[in-house]
């Protein structure tokens, strides 16, 4: 599983157009092969800076989408309304995200 980041920071005049370009993208890029998941999460401090968490069976599934034409039509709009350069990462997850994953609690007391 690959879990993809990508920090985008928005001229504030245009943060309520990139959530509209959110909203009517997400569903398509949920139905892309590979895609399981994708949200996004407002930075705590800056709210013009909105960050992706989505999660692909694989690069070779992201490099796909990323290689699409309708990819190249939103990220052609989304990059218009830019204040800085987005910065984007690819992890793999190397440890569990809950606490029954996590050797340290299953033994604990309840």
């Amino acid at each position: 599983m690959l879990v993809r980041i990508v920090r985008m920071t928005f001229r504030e005049e245009k943060t309520q157009d990139f959530l509209v370009i959110f909203r009517n993208t997400r569903a398509r890029i949920l139905a892309f092969e590979g895609c399981k998941h994708v949200e996004l999460l407002q930075d705590l401090h800056h709210p013009n800076v909105y960050s992706t968490y989505s999660l692909w069976d694989s690069e070779e599934h992201l490099d796909a989408y990323r290689h699409s034409p309708f990819f190249g039509e939103v990220w052609k709009a989304t990059k218009a309304l830019f204040a800085e350069k987005a910065q984007a990462w690819s992890y793999v997850q190397v440890a569990g995200s809950h606490q029954a994953d996590d050797p340290a609690h299953q033994n604990a007391p309840v």
